[in-house]
Parts: structure tokens; C-alpha cells; sequence
């Protein structure tokens, strides 16, 4: 069975983003300590680049390793909009949950203004596939708890103050285990999670 992974970037205190969506205050180094972070990361997750900076990345034929398919909050697909990045993701299938954005906003990406939960069950019960990459944003990741498998959080060194929760929704204890973590030079730990 495909599982649903959510694969996020995170601040010490918890944050996805900024208040106002913003996400260039991570930190992530420069010279060989960041070289050798994006290398790691994208041997591993080369899906996670977007479109757009695949080439630059060198990744542009690169296979998809981990992931086929995205599913993205309103606020996480809006990010891209202002640079004219309608299809961010366009090596995968792209779902983003919006009650507000149109359907047609783009081909390549399917709207879903509801049932988020009902949307998951149905690609985790897809025979074929590699599994769903859990994009954000937090409202979105606390709706799909119930459903989220797997976490591969990156924990960068900077506390935001404020801003967008790593989860935000009711309070619902959900214990994971620790699989695998890795700590980088630049400061950057990544803690992959199984749920119990």
C-alpha cells in the first residue's frame, strides 16, 4: 500500500513558514556544508525539487525516487504563483486542497475543495505507485493526522517566533518512532519517523 509522507522543513520552535507564508529565513549554509546537505537530500528525494529548479539542481532527468504523487495546502501551492509557477511540481501527479482556488486554474494540477481524508484513502489504496509526498501546509497536515504514515522532518536552526504550525487542528496525542537520522554541518538535522 502507497503511504502518505509528509516531507517538511521546520524551524525550532515548530514552524513550516513564516506568518505571511515566507520561507527564505531558513537557514541553509553555504560552500561545502551546503553542497554536501542538498546532495544528500536530493539523492534521496530528487522529486522534492520544483520543476522549475530541477535543471539548475541537476536533476532535470532525474527519476522519481520516493514519491509520484503531491498533495499541497492552498497556502504551500500559492507560494509559486507570483513567479508564474502554476504547475510547481509538474514530474508529479500535483493535488492541492482549496475551497477557494478554481479549477481550472491548471491543468496539470487537480483542485480539491473537500475531503481531503477521503482524497488520501483513495491514492493509498492505489495498487501501483510510489508513495504521496505530504507538501504542506499545517492546517492541511493536522486534517490528515489520521492518514500520515510517515514524517521525514528537516529541523533547521533558527527559531521563527511566529507563524505556520508544523500541525495545527485538535489536540490528538499520535506517537511516531524514530528510523533513521542524519545531522549535517550546516546545522540541519533530518529525522525520518514511522508511526507506532
Amino acid at each position: 500500500m502507497r503511504k502518505l509522507v509528509y516531507y517538511v522543513a521546520v524551524t525550532l520552535d515548530g514552524r513550516i513558514a513564516g506568518p505571511g507564508g515566507e520561507f527564505d529565513f531558513f537557514p541553509v549554509g553555504e560552500g561545502e556544508a551546503l553542497a554536501a546537505y542538498s546532495g544528500w537530500v536530493n539523492a534521496r528525494y530528487p522529486e522534492t525539487v520544483p520543476t522549475p529548479a530541477r535543471a539548475g539542481a541537476g536533476l532535470a532527468d532525474a527519476p522519481n525516487r520516493r514519491f509520484d504523487t503531491v498533495l499541497m495546502g492552498h497556502g504551500t501551492y500559492r507560494a509559486g504563483l507570483p513567479a508564474g509557477f502554476t504547475s510547481p511540481y509538474a514530474h508529479l501527479r500535483q493535488y492541492v486542497v482549496s475551497s477557494t482556488l478554481a479549477p481550472d486554474t491548471e491543468p496539470t494540477v487537480t483542485v480539491v475543495p473537500k475531503d481531503p481524508l477521503g482524497l488520501v484513502r483513495e491514492l493509498k489504496r492505489e495498487e501501483e505507485g510510489l508513495d504521496i509526498w505530504l507538501c504542506g501546509g499545517g492546517r492541511l497536515a493536522g486534517a490528515l493526522l489520521p492518514e500520515i504514515d510517515e514524517l521525514i522532518v528537516k529541523s533547521y536552526p533558527v527559531v521563527a517566533g511566529a507563524g505556520i504550525p508544523l500541525f495545527e487542528g485538535e489536540f490528538a496525542p499520535t506517537l511516531f518512532t524514530v528510523a533513521d537520522r542524519a545531522s549535517f554541518d550546516n546545522g540541519v538535522t533530518v529525522s525520518h519517523f514511522a508511526r507506532r
